[in-house]
């Protein structure tokens, strides 16, 4: 299967690039909403992440990650004293699903939300389209732009 490009958003006060750095890789958790479930799902061993903090100013691209374990059970959602509990989920049926991730890189300079927008060449990206979605497919000439305008 062929390398797919992806953006994950975090909140850099919830895991910033920074932590992601300092730990070198960790697990995606939490993620509860269906398109992004199903794209890491979706994800493989080797695809690039673009690293997004969201409810930054300006949010925006700070890194790089990769994938490094393909999706398996979030086990927070079996957990009945977790924010992420589901107590429609089972161990034989889970309904959520994580990913991990490794640190890469941090950008030499953040990629903002706002040049995001005005920029022609990024105007179908999905984070444009659909800002809200917290796991999105990046497109290669997408992702290669991004990552030049960030110094990486």
């Amino acid at each position: 299967m062929a390398k797919q490009y992806w953006l994950m958003k975090s909140e850099p006060d919830a895991y910033s690039i920074d932590d992601l750095e300092r730990d070198g890789s960790t697990h995606w958790d939490g993620v509860r909403n269906y398109k992004a479930r199903n794209n890491m799902k979706a994800m493989a061993v080797g695809d690039e992440v673009l690293y997004y903090h969201s409810n930054a100013k300006p949010p925006g691209v700070v890194g790089l990650a990769r994938v490094c374990r393909e999706a398996y059970p979030d086990h927070f959602q079996f957990d009945k004293k977790s924010k992420y509990f589901d107590a429609k989920a089972t161990e034989e049926k889970p309904r959520w699903y994580m990913v991990d991730i490794e640190f890469v890189a941090k950008a030499s300079e953040t990629v903002g939300l706002p040049e995001i927008k005005e920029d022609p060449k990024l105007a179908d990206m999905e984070l444009v389209r659909y800002g809200r979605l917290s796991v999105q497919s990046v497109k290669k000439a997408e992702f290669d732009h991004v990552k030049r305008m960030a110094g990486l």
